[in-house]
């Protein structure tokens, strides 16, 4: 059974990346993790994909009742939703040190997606500097590619292999990572026109996007979630971005895209990916919603100006 020392220094933050192979290795890393949690009375979440969850609760029996479980290719099927939801579980019990496990990659991400959610892995440590708490990050060794495991090992301070928990000597701050993570972003196929907006043209954002989304296979309310996603970023476009951006949009074999570029800068890494402050006078609320309503969001803040990509699925 692994039992990691729980952040007892106050400020102490634990993140390490568990590799394992094959179930016994998940169990022992994993399930003796929550194990150890539940008998030092700590509070305990597992965000881990589906079929995970089925495994764990089995093996845990009546103590599974006492564990918060989420199945995590719902909640990160766009990883930038990760992050609020580790901390709000945290903050719910902020007397105590959290456990959280969470397995934001596993086989079949595709490479958008797996760029993402190692961000996420990067910007965890910064989010939760300063705070009493423990998230463990299985890595599936043998059915992810040896790029996703060496990024594990940059994005989390130290690794547990066969039972031994030792420091990462490539561990690397998150704001070189997540440039790493800045991959250009491909150009779809075939032509796409742009539309361009500027102050007092939101309103016909709105129509063009609802036409265009008409001839799609989104769902009515799939539509809605995507014209209100891309009705936040243009109007963060003018109230950020020069005020003034462009939109494209087009389908994908698996759903559609869409694509704002305005002038502005994104000065904070963790925008939207915190949940905003009610009482906060800017906060975020705009890119929070729209990480909430997407199945994915890229985001590419350069020198010349700032590209989200809004990915919805069809299925």
């Amino acid at each position: 059974m692994i039992n990691l020392p729980a952040s007892t220094t106050p400020g102490a933050f634990v993140h390490p990346a568990l590799f394992y192979e094959g179930q016994a290795e998940y169990l022992a890393g994993v399930g003796g993790f929550v194990t150890a949690a539940l008998e030092a009375d700590e509070p305990v979440l597992v965000a881990v994909p589906g079929p995970r969850l089925d495994v764990l609760r089995e093996s845990l029996d009546e103590a599974a009742a006492e564990v918060a479980w989420t199945d995590m290719t719902r909640l990160g099927r766009n990883p930038g939703r990760i992050l609020a939801a580790l901390q709000d579980f945290a903050d719910r019990h902020a007397d105590r040190a959290a456990r959280i496990v969470g397995e934001p990659i596993w086989p079949g991400r595709s490479r958008a997606e797996v760029l993402e959610a190692t961000r996420h892995e990067a910007l965890i440590n910064t989010a939760f500097a300063g705070r009493p708490a423990t998230v463990l990050c299985p890595y599936d060794v043998p059915g992810l590619p040896a790029a996703v495991v060496s990024d594990a090992r940059r994005t989390h301070p130290t690794v547990i292999e066969k039972g031994a928990e030792l420091l990462s000597p490539a561990y690397t701050d998150a704001p070189s990572v997540c440039a790493d993570c800045d991959h250009p972003l491909p150009e779809p196929d075939g032509g796409t026109p742009r539309r361009e907006y500027a102050h007092g043209q939101l309103g016909g954002v709105r129509e063009y996007a609802e036409a265009w989304a008409r001839g799609t296979a989104l769902s009515a309310a799939r539509r809605g979630d995507l014209i209100l996603a891309i009705s936040e970023a243009a109007a963060n476009s003018l109230s950020h971005g020069g005020g003034s951006g462009a939109l494209r949009l087009w389908s994908t074999g698996t759903g559609v895209v869409a694509e704002i570029r305005d002038v502005g800068h994104l000065t904070d890494p963790l925008a939207g990916r915190r949940r905003p402050a009610l009482a906060s006078a800017n906060g975020g609320r705009g890119l929070w919603m729209i990480h909430q309503l997407c199945d994915l969001v890229e985001i590419r803040a350069c020198a010349d100006g700032l590209t989200l990509r809004l990915h919805m699925a069809t299925a």
